[in-house]
């Protein structure tokens, strides 16, 4: 400011130096300096008694009419360095005026780099090409997971569900231990409940979200895509899934991320808050609704594109672990390595060998579907026991019979011990039955 001043001064002093020879009239000096006619009389009368130091300007020097008062400034910065250190100056400004103090962002940025409790921070960015909104809310919702450490530095790391809207910035977000199929679920739920079914999503190429895995025998004799249980979910309900190639290609998303981990760490710290269940209270009833409030913006058109729930459908039956498992021969269904007993009280008993879905619901409940019917179960404590196979008397088992000494073959063993076998001669009977008897006195 006082280098603009520099310069309007000295151009006047150029001015006045004619008008004072007479080389210029006051009208033609009121034209060139675009003042009034009496301004630039006074000026020049101002001029020709005082000389140069007459074109300064009387309120060089002196405090604003409207600057702040220096005790009171005091108490800010204090404040600020007691309570708000490290803050940004638009934050720490929605806090102040909490605690009393109002005052412009740009003022205290100015306080802060004077004092040395504040840099600028000035950051080159990429070259990117540019791309408009949505024009309809609930046209396109970019959702993403941050994993930062949300209850302070010293805290663990976490992962914030953040959800936001392409046309007018409106925000949903839930913190959980990772970046897991059920929060991804719980998330959308949420959002689901309070604006309706939205057109699209726009993700990363998480298994979470998309897999990228071949489709089995099964998926391509129905001609269907591997999904995720996610996508399962979003296509029973007609969302699309986008896959975003990048972070720059949804930016939105990954810029919301950062401020999150600036204003919703402070607002953490500053409620006290360390537990994930008191974390997700403070989102549902107070972070988001204000954050909502401040940034959000107005979408070009009107016409909302999210879609009510349809009428009769449980959101519990959509956001759900659905596996295909057979039926045992003895009416168990195994999933998981939990056993479960189909009962014979059902109208419409499955057989065995047939497919049935087994269905783990948020709240960690197993339910059982056989052609779009619940089946009634029983949780058995442990795996049932196969029946043992019948007996079969094995050959090696069997007692070994030896032959008795008057059989042939230990006559003719005998024969041949007592030298009487030679060549083809043929033994006289009476010999063969005194050897038997001897083999039968003395065996072997």
């Amino acid at each position: 400011m006082d280098g603009h001043l520099a310069k309007i001064e000295c151009a006047r002093r150029v001015v006045m130096a004619k008008v004072m020879k007479a080389e210029m009239k006051i009208s033609e000096a009121s034209e060139l300096l675009g003042l009034s006619y009496r301004q630039t009389f006074r000026i020049a009368k101002r001029y020709g008694e005082e000389g140069a130091v007459g074109l300064v300007h009387r309120s060089r020097g002196r405090t604003s009419n409207r600057a702040w008062d220096e005790a009171k400034k005091r108490k800010i910065l204090e404040r600020y360095a007691e309570r708000y250190a490290g803050y940004g100056p638009t934050f720490t400004v929605e806090k102040l005026e909490g605690d009393g103090y109002g005052v412009d962002h740009e003022t205290l940025r100015r306080w802060l780099i004077r004092e040395g409790l504040w840099q600028k921070r000035r950051r080159r960015k990429e070259h990117r090409k540019w791309r408009a909104r949505k024009e309809h809310f609930g046209e396109l919702v970019q959702m993403d997971g941050s994993p930062h450490p949300w209850f302070g530095p010293d805290g663990q790391t976490s992962c914030l569900l953040n959800m936001i809207d392409d046309a007018q910035g409106t925000v949903f977000a839930l913190l959980d231990r990772e970046e897991t199929t059920a929060i991804a679920m719980r998330a959308l739920w949420g959002w689901i409940e309070r604006y309706g079914i939205p057109k699209a999503l726009y993700v990363d190429f998480k298994n979470v979200y998309i897999t990228t895995r071949e489709p089995t025998i099964e998926e391509q004799l129905r001609g269907e895509c591997p999904l995720t249980q996610f996508s399962k979910a979003c296509k029973k309900l007609g969302i699309e899934i986008l896959g975003a190639h990048s972070p720059q290609a949804k930016g939105r998303v990954e810029r919301s991320n950062g401020v999150h981990q600036d204003r919703l760490v402070k607002e953490l710290q500053l409620a006290g808050i360390t537990d994930l269940n008191r974390a997700n209270a403070f989102l549902m009833e107070t972070y988001l609704d204000g954050h909502n409030k401040r940034f959000t913006v107005t979408a070009e058109s009107r016409v909302d594109f999210h879609r009510p729930v349809p009428k009769g459908l449980d959101l519990r039956t959509v956001f759900c672990i659905e596996e295909e498992r057979h039926v045992n021969n003895d009416w168990t269904v195994r999933c998981h390595n939990r056993y479960f007993q189909i009962l014979k009280e059902n109208d419409r008993l499955p057989r065995p060998g047939d497919k049935l879905a087994v269905s783990e619901w948020l709240d960690g409940s197993i339910h059982l579907l056989y052609k779009g019917c619940e089946l009634q179960y029983r949780v058995l404590p442990e795996r049932p026991e196969r029946p043992a196979p019948p007996k079969v008397r094995s050959s090696l088992s069997r007692k070994k019979s030896m032959p008795g000494p008057d059989h042939p073959w230990r006559l003719s063993a005998c024969i041949a011990q007592a030298g009487l076998w030679q060549g083809e001669q043929k033994i006289n009977p009476v010999c063969v039955k005194e050897l038997a008897e001897g083999a039968k006195e003395s065996p072997p």
